[in-house]
C-alpha cells in the first residue's frame, strides 16, 4: 500500500509545460470535497451564501490587497459546491502583454516563478484561509485536492468565459428543474 507521500511524489502535473504560471490570465474552478454544498444555495438565480461562503467571498475580494496589486480577480462566482474565478497575474514588468491581448500564449519553457505570485500560490492562499476559518469556527468543510485552470489565450476566449461565469447561477437553476 502506497503512502500519501509516495502518491504525491508520483502524481502527474496537469499544468502546461510550455507556460509560466507567474503571469497571464486564467479561468479557475475550485470544487468542494465530494461536491458538498458548503457555500450556500441558489434561490431565484442568486446565491445565498453561508457563513463560510461569505468568508470565501471576502478572501477572493481581498486577494488583490494581499498580493500588493500583482493579482486581479476581475470576475468570479461562488456556487453551492464550487467557485469560478478569472485570475489575472500581472508580471512585475508592467508593460508586458496579458494573455488576452495576444492571439496565443508564448511557447516558453516551464520555469517556476516567484512562489508568492504564481497561480498555485494564489489558489493555495485562498483555500488555506477558508479551511483555517472553517476549523477555527468548527464548520465542517473540505476542498477537492486539485483545481482546474485554463490559460485564457485571447479576447474571444475571455468573452466566452465571462459569459459562462455570469450565467452559471441561472444555468444551475435550470439544471435543477
Amino acid at each position: 500500500m502506497a503512502t500519501n507521500e509516495t502518491n504525491l511524489a508520483n502524481r502527474q502535473t496537469s499544468r502546461a509545460k510550455w507556460h509560466e504560471y507567474n503571469g497571464g490570465e486564467y479561468f479557475v474552478t475550485i470544487c468542494t470535497n465530494n461536491r458538498i454544498h458548503y457555500f450556500g444555495e441558489i434561490i431565484d438565480g442568486t446565491i445565498k451564501l453561508t457563513e463560510i461562503g461569505e468568508y470565501l467571498k471576502t478572501q477572493i475580494e481581498n486577494t488583490e490587497k494581499i498580493r500588493d496589486g500583482d493579482v486581479e480577480i476581475p470576475l468570479y462566482t461562488i456556487m453551492p459546491d464550487h467557485i469560478h474565478l478569472i485570475v489575472s497575474i500581472i508580471p512585475r514588468r508592467r508593460d508586458a502583454p496579458r494573455a488576452s491581448d495576444t492571439p496565443r500564449a508564448s511557447d516558453t519553457p516551464n520555469r517556476f516563478g516567484q512562489q508568492s505570485n504564481n497561480l498555485a500560490s494564489i489558489i493555495r492562499g485562498i483555500k488555506c484561509a477558508v479551511t483555517k476559518f472553517a476549523r477555527q469556527n468548527n464548520i465542517p468543510f473540505g476542498w477537492q485536492q486539485r483545481y482546474h485552470d485554463h490559460i485564457i489565450r485571447n479576447q474571444i476566449e475571455m468573452n466566452h468565459i465571462c459569459r459562462y461565469i455570469i450565467d452559471n447561477p441561472i444555468k444551475w437553476m435550470k439544471n435543477k428543474n
